[in-house]
């Protein structure tokens, strides 16, 4: 499918959907789950940075189509070793999607939502947004316990 026939979101859309995921991730009882909304929370972030940010490449020739997190580094250098973070984390990620229940531990579900949290604040700083701006239910953002721009955990 070419990407022209994909739908266009905007960064503000992608930021409510990433705080969407990460009260999502705070809410559920099971560590896949957990970890499975955090992931996708933080690559909603990054594709919101890459809206905002990304311009298209021009036409060329069949290559491999780039993930988020490959291309975020170029985009927002700043973001580099977040996006490698989180790239390391996709494989684990795909196993608790396809149902493997023990790929991921309590604590490293609830560690990854920590970082989710701390990554999408990162980013709606970085957009000159305040943090939790674009919060799902509404509230209005509060202070953060989590340094946003510490680096990811290591777990």
């Amino acid at each position: 499918m070419p990407a022209s026939a994909l739908p266009r979101r905007t960064p503000a859309a992608l930021l409510g959907s990433a705080r969407a995921g990460v009260l999502e991730a705070l809410a559920s009882p099971e560590p896949a789950d957990r970890y499975v909304r955090a992931h996708l929370a933080a690559l909603r972030a990054a594709a919101a940075v890459l809206a905002a940010r990304a311009r298209p490449a021009p036409a060329g020739g069949r290559r491999r189509a780039p993930t988020v997190w490959t291309l975020l580094p170029a985009v927002a250098p700043e973001l580099g070793e977040w996006a490698a973070f989180f790239a390391a984390g996709a494989a684990k990620r795909a196993a608790a999607e396809s149902g493997l229940v023990h790929a991921v531990t309590a604590r490293e579900a609830d560690d990854l939502v920590r970082d989710a949290q701390s990554f999408l604040e990162l980013v709606e700083s970085g957009l000159g947004l305040d943090p939790g701006l674009f919060r799902a239910d509404g509230t209005a953002a509060g202070s953060s316990a989590v340094d946003p721009a510490a680096a990811p955990s290591a777990g």
